[in-house]
Order: C-alpha cells, then sequence, then structure tokens
C-alpha cells in the first residue's frame, strides 16, 4: 500500500509538472503573439499618422472629420472582433492567426490620429507606462491564487456603461465628464487585464482536460468565443486558445493605453 500510494503521489507530480510547464509554453506564446501584434499597430499607425497622404486617406486635416474610408476603418475591428468569436471554430490556427494581424493592421489604422493630436514624446512615455502597469497587472492575475471570475460581470457592465457615457458626451461635450470616463476606463481595463489573464489560464486548463471552452464577452472592443473540443485535437484547441488569449489581451493593452493617453498626451 505505502508503494502504491508513492506511486500516485509521483505521478500526480509529474502530471503537475507537465501541466505546469504546458500551462508557461502556452501563456509564452500568448504574449508573443500579442506582441508582434502591438508591433503591427504601432507601425501602421506611425506610417499613416505620420504621412500626410496616407492620413488624408481616413481624415479631412482641414476639418478635423473623418473620411468615408475612416468611418469604415473605425467599425472595422469591432465587426471583426464580433466575427471571430463565431468563426473561430471554421477557421484554422494559421487562418485565425492570419485574422489576429490583419485586425491588428485595422486597429492602426483606425488609432493612426493619436499622431495627429499628440506628441510623439507624449505618446512614447504613455506607451510604456502602460506597458509597466500592464505587465504588473496581467502577473497578479497568473500568479494570484484568489478567484477573481467574480469580477467579470462586474467589469463587463463598466465597459457597457463607459461607451454609454461616451456616446452621451459626443453631444455634451463635458470637460468633466470626459476626464470622469478617462479615470473609469483607465480602472475598468486595469482590472480586467488581470481578470483575462486568469481566464486565459482557466480556458487553458480546460482545455487540457478534453471539454469544451466557452468564454463570454460583451462591450465595445470585446471578444468571445466557443470552442468545441469534438471538432480538434487538444493542440489544435490550445493553439487557438493562445491566439484568443492574445487577442484579449491586446484589446485590454489598447484600451488602457488609449485612455491613459488621454491623461498623459501632451497636444500638439
Amino acid at each position: 500500500m505505502a508503494n502504491e500510494n508513492t506511486v500516485r503521489r509521483a505521478g500526480s507530480a509529474t502530471i503537475g509538472a507537465e501541466i505546469d510547464a504546458g500551462l508557461r509554453a502556452h501563456m509564452s506564446k500568448v504574449y508573443g503573439l500579442m506582441a508582434i501584434a502591438m508591433a503591427v499597430t504601432g507601425a501602421v499607425a506611425y506610417g499613416f499618422g505620420s504621412t500626410p497622404a496616407l492620413i488624408s486617406m481616413l481624415f479631412n486635416s482641414a476639418t478635423g472629420s473623418m473620411n468615408a474610408l475612416g468611418w469604415v476603418v473605425m467599425f472595422a475591428p469591432l465587426g471583426m472582433v464580433m466575427f471571430f468569436g463565431s468563426a473561430v471554430n471554421r477557421l484554422s490556427q494559421a487562418g485565425a492567426q492570419l485574422f489576429f494581424y490583419v485586425f491588428a493592421a485595422l486597429m492602426g489604422m483606425s488609432i493612426s490620429w493619436i499622431f495627429m493630436v499628440y506628441t510623439d514624446v507624449s505618446i512614447v512615455k504613455t506607451f510604456l507606462v502602460t506597458s509597466i502597469a500592464f505587465a504588473s497587472l496581467s502577473l497578479y492575475g497568473y500568479t494570484t491564487k484568489k478567484d477573481i471570475s467574480a469580477w467579470g460581470s462586474f467589469l463587463i457592465m463598466g465597459v457597457v456603461g463607459l461607451i454609454i457615457a461616451m456616446v452621451v458626451n459626443m453631444f455634451m461635450q463635458s470637460a468633466a465628464l470626459d476626464f470622469a470616463i478617462s479615470g473609469i476606463g483607465v480602472l475598468i481595463f486595469a482590472g480586467l487585464t488581470a481578470y483575462d489573464t486568469q481566464k486565459i489560464k482557466t480556458m487553458y486548463l480546460q482545455a487540457r482536460s478534453g471539454g469544451s471552452v466557452s468564454s463570454r464577452g460583451m462591450g465595445g472592443r470585446r471578444v468571445q468565443t466557443n470552442l468545441n473540443a469534438g471538432n480538434m485535437d487538444t493542440e489544435e484547441m490550445t493553439g487557438k486558445l493562445a491566439i484568443y488569449g492574445a487577442l484579449t489581451l491586446y484589446l485590454d493593452f489598447i484600451n488602457l493605453f488609449m485612455f491613459m493617453l488621454r491623461f498623459m498626451g501632451s497636444r500638439n
């Protein structure tokens, strides 16, 4: 009996070590995909924002308003996020990854206006501060033993309220409300960064157990997916989960950056 218990404990420890190693590799892939997407977004945003001929395709510099193509580019990322959730089961892993990078390029075009409004130095400073904050929050979500899944409903409600407030302020043009929106936006997406990191861990473990994986999200730039384990092997599922996780954290970072830029950005 003692030998049997020893073997059982050794086997459990081996399985646990394999899961830990697999999880670390999975998270490394998530952050790697996210980093590439951020590089694509930054390059496209700077390329458009610093080139008058390109930025004029999206914005009328004389009036400061968007052209027809600008409106399309502005809403295209939202449509792509919604499409991804329903199409992820049909897309191959390579197709999902390509989709992510195309999405990142469109996002870069949609935020290229920041180079017209804010100084390059303030954009770089805000990006560095956001990177440090994001890394700290994501590390907390990954390492904490506390179950923070209860944050989800509250944070998603906050995103919806934030969108409503932003739409209202488009008509009110209130500086006080704009300041409040910026502060609340930073807090909400800071919380979502930790929450989503822990959720990515949970989804990976669900996939390793052979079950279906489902995640629900809503709001301006949230993503939802429903992966069916019966349609793919574990390796394919975890590969797609890494892309999903990278997309989710990428959106958290972009939103956190944009709200912090409203605080820290120095206008041209």
